[in-house]
């Protein structure tokens, strides 16, 4: 019999499956898995009923439907300044994960080197491998999580190819800075690198700060892959629909990999979101309402003996447990979840080398406040 050769042999099952796998077990309250537990906008599924009643169901373009290609490059002008050609610099993907794994793909050959920093969305690391690439770990260190750009640019060799970024970032709920992007823009520049930038949270970013985008900066932006996700944004992770902006020339060899990959997306779901995002309320308004999730959620655990790290955006929160246990966190999340009924995300799986001492859970505040009052009253009791 034919032996068959993993090409990942030291990747399982991804701790979100096995996370949410536990809670449904143990009938715990899921706050692991990154998912809203509440419905998107009727508004929005009356709109895909609309365009599947009006015959919108055969194949859509590879690159995506103009009407969405357009709405799209006006959002990215209203927001970031920046003026783009629907028809060379946008594709619309089969959610933000296609559009990571198509724009590495495109990027990465054989012995390929790509920085990665830890720690990182467990997409990014298996996506460089599969293509012969050897990712190269920049390690965060906690509480701060900041980034030395001096240390990073170190790692850079004749061999780097591209540097993976993600903010907002999952899962540490971090957000770049200005001064971050303006370092990160030196340093491809002068090294001669591509950048893939991970912004699926990009209207999630809190306490009145702006996200900077790699579309915000001009030098950088010509060198990137800067993927986004409809899913994050309006409650429809299910969807699977995302898209990813970059100059024309990288675009071009993006989709001869997109086309081959999921060629094209559903169709009656693009024209919906089209005229959905002619509303820019629908998605300006998120800050705040994401916000406000995230300090209910802090109020109702300020009694209890777990410890806020701040979160800047996203829908994850950090929380340090040591003054609970002295268990790895791997070991209390699946205690947590058994004795306590809540399920979290432990952060080491995040890491190539985790720090044993490590007590640190990601908890998703992408909740109604009636999931998350349930869970902090148990988590209160720990």
């Amino acid at each position: 019999m034919a032996k068959l050769l993993s090409k990942l042999p030291n990747t399982g099952t991804t701790i979100f499956t096995v996370m949410s796998a536990l809670a449904k077990e143990h009938r715990a309250i899921n706050l692991s898995q990154g998912y809203p537990d509440f419905d998107c906008d009727d508004v929005l599924k009356e709109l895909v009923y609309k365009y599947m009643k009006e015959g919108f169901n055969q194949y859509a373009p590879m690159r995506g439907i103009d009407p969405l290609l357009e709405s799209i490059t006006n959002k990215v002008q209203a927001l970031y300044d920046l003026q783009t050609t629907p028809g060379d610099e946008v594709t619309v993907t089969s959610g933000a994960a296609e559009g990571i794994y198509t724009a590495i793909t495109t990027l990465v050959h054989p012995g390929d080197e790509v920085i990665v920093i830890d720690p990182a969305y467990d997409l990014y690391k298996p996506a460089i491998e599969l293509n012969g690439g050897i990712p190269v770990v920049y390690e965060l260190v906690a509480p701060e999580f900041q980034i030395d750009w001096e240390a990073l640019g170190a790692l850079v060799t004749e061999r780097t190819k591209a540097i993976v970024i993600n903010t907002p970032h999952n899962p540490i709920g971090r957000v770049m800075s200005a001064e971050d992007m303006q370092a990160l823009q030196k340093l491809v520049v002068e090294r001669d690198l591509f950048v893939v930038s991970d912004e699926v949270y990009e209207h999630l970013v809190f306490d009145d700060q702006r996200h900077e985008s790699v579309l915000r900066y001009p030098e950088l932006y010509q060198r990137s892959f800067v993927i986004f996700s409809f899913g994050k944004t309006f409650h429809i992770t299910g969807w699977r629909l995302g898209y990813c902006v970059a100059p024309p020339m990288l675009t071009a060899e993006f989709r001869k990999v997109h086309q081959f990959d999921v060629f094209s997306i559903c169709t009656p779901m693009q024209y919906a979101l089209a005229e959905y995002l002619r509303d820019e309320s629908t998605y300006l308004a998120l800050p705040r309402f994401f916000q406000e999730k995230r300090d209910f959620l802090a109020e109702k655990l300020k009694n209890s003996r777990l410890r806020p790290l701040p979160s800047k955006g996203s829908y994850f929160q950090l929380y340090q447990y040591d003054q609970i246990s002295d268990k790895m966190d791997v070991d209390f999340a699946r205690e947590m979840t058994i004795k306590h009924g809540v399920a979290a995300i432990p952060i080491t799986v995040f890491y190539d080398n985790p720090d044993p001492a490590s007590r640190i859970i990601r908890l998703c505040f992408a909740k109604t406040e009636e999931t998350l009052e349930k869970a902090a009253d148990r988590l209160v009791k720990m």
